[in-house]
């Protein structure tokens, strides 16, 4: 699930069930046998991750040292609600509605493609996000990026 791209609006069903776009399952040749897991955002959104790629991350959790306390702590909040996700016969997943009321969110979603997962976020929020848009994107991109590909003479 490396390298999804796109931004797809959605609507839930009054049960909570997603429609996963065309364009979208595509990307996911797997997912009828490996199935994909849901997660709390960093901010307040859903995050759908492959299983495989969910696997990765819980390794690399892992190995963290259980006896730091913050480490305790993040685990147990990145995982909070972490739930399987499984295609149904019309190619919906049912979206837990804990997480749902987490991040708030409606019948209106936009999905939205970040490398190796998808955020999910309710539209008004997303939307206004976008709108706050740094005024200067480039001094942003600069501030991120600027010392990739950068030679350190010494």
């Amino acid at each position: 699930m490396s390298q999804l791209i796109g931004e797809f609006d959605c609507k839930l069903d009054a049960k909570g069930r997603l429609m996963v776009p065309s364009g979208l399952k595509k990307q996911l040749p797997l997912v009828d046998a490996d199935g994909l897991i849901i997660n709390r955002g960093f901010e307040k959104n859903l995050t759908i991750y492959s299983k495989t790629e969910w696997d990765k991350i819980t390794a690399e959790l892992a190995q963290l040292n259980p006896y730091e306390k913050k480490t305790r702590e993040f685990i147990r909040y990145f995982t909070r609600g972490a739930s399987e996700l499984n295609l149904d016969a019309s190619g919906r997943v049912l979206l837990p509605k804990s997480l749902l009321e987490y991040a708030n969110i409606g019948t209106e979603v936009v999905l939205s493609c970040q490398f190796n997962k998808i955020e999910v976020w309710a539209k008004d929020v997303y939307d206004n996000q976008l709108d706050n848009e740094p005024e200067n994107f480039s001094n942003l991109a600069e501030e991120v990026m600027g010392s990739i590909g950068r030679r350190v003479d010494g």
